[in-house]
């Protein structure tokens, strides 16, 4: 099973883009955590949504992959996950929205995990 984790971050107007861009550096650097599945986790922002108003005013997303429930909550509780939130956006942040699923297993393959990409 895999677990795919999404998460859309919304920065407050005042936050310089200097720290966004740091902020993207910095979550990307999540990607080498033992936790997160194959290293896939990708970043992605700002958002080219048209019209703006549907994506809400969020401005960057996240997308990763875990084994299983175990392997995302190591994620969210490891250190650098702390370090990189609590440094780079919980300061700046006005919202932030996240949803964790379950790929079905027919699905893994889509993802390049099981079947003929294993």
């Amino acid at each position: 099973m895999t677990i795919t984790h999404i998460v859309l971050f919304k920065f407050r107007a005042d936050v310089a883009k200097e720290i966004r861009d740091k902020f993207l550096s910095e979550i990307k650097t999540l990607k080498s955590l033992s936790c997160v599945k194959s290293q896939r986790l990708i970043v992605g922002g700002p958002s080219i949504t048209e019209p703006a108003e549907k994506s809400k005013g969020f401005q960057y997303a996240l997308v990763s992959y875990h084994e299983d429930r175990a392997a995302l909550d190591a994620y969210q509780a490891s250190s650098e996950h702390e370090r990189v939130t609590a440094k780079y956006f919980i300061p700046y942040k006005e919202d932030l929205v996240r949803f964790d699923f379950e790929v079905d297993q027919m699905d893994e393959p889509l993802l390049g995990f099981g079947g003929i990409f294993n």
